[in-house]
């Protein structure tokens, strides 16, 4: 079997994992899920890429901005336990907008794209990425690494009413070699270990 990596836009795959779970997060092993779907394309999973943010913190930050930061903070030191994962990290942004606040990651885009373009130099063997998204900034990486003969399969999910939290993307879709939706199985069959479970 090919190598191949695998490029998880963490916000999307959250976001999906409580719309899986009707408003609960479905806990699962990010790269045990990494390995799963790059098996699926009988490929082996070399390597993953997670592409996240810590949750914004005031000054001083509330008991709720605490606690989530704890247990962030625990999420990325035991996945970091796994040599076969990069975690890359922006940052959460705070943002007031008619009276409304809204948080926004920074800088976590333009992570996963410098990643996907140095691929051909860091991994010059590759010939297959999976990318787990459905973020249209990424067209742009993806068609120029058609120029080094490197295909993009990509994993998403949409809904066919554009005025969901999934819409489809047709000129993503056109962009990549193929894709496939994600089912609440992919998540699940990459099950936590119970002394993970608390994550």
């Amino acid at each position: 079997m090919n190598n191949s990596l695998v490029f998880i836009d963490e916000a999307f795959l959250s976001k999906l994992s409580k719309y899986f779970g009707s408003g609960k997060y479905i806990k699962f092993d990010r790269i045990v899920f990494a390995k799963n779907i790059a098996d699926k394309e009988k490929m082996i999973c070399l390597r993953a890429f997670l592409y996240t943010a810590p949750p914004y913190q005031s000054e001083p930050p509330t008991k709720e901005e605490e606690r989530r930061k704890k247990g962030y903070d625990k999420f990325i030191r035991n996945i970091s336990k796994n040599e076969t994962i990069t975690i890359r990290e922006g940052r959460c942004q705070r943002l007031k907008i008619d009276e409304e606040i809204i948080y926004k990651q920074k800088y976590v885009d333009v992570l996963l794209t410098i990643d996907l373009m140095r691929t051909p130099l860091k991994f010059p063997s590759i010939k297959r990425i999976i990318l787990v998204s459905s973020d249209s900034d990424f067209i742009p990486a993806i068609e120029a690494l058609e120029e080094f003969n490197i295909k993009v399969i990509l994993y998403t999910y949409y809904e066919k009413n554009r005025n969901t939290n999934f819409s489809r993307s047709n000129q993503l879709i056109k962009a990549v070699y193929k894709y496939i939706l994600l089912t609440e199985e992919d998540l699940k069959n990459a099950p936590l270990e119970k002394n993970e479970e608390n994550i």
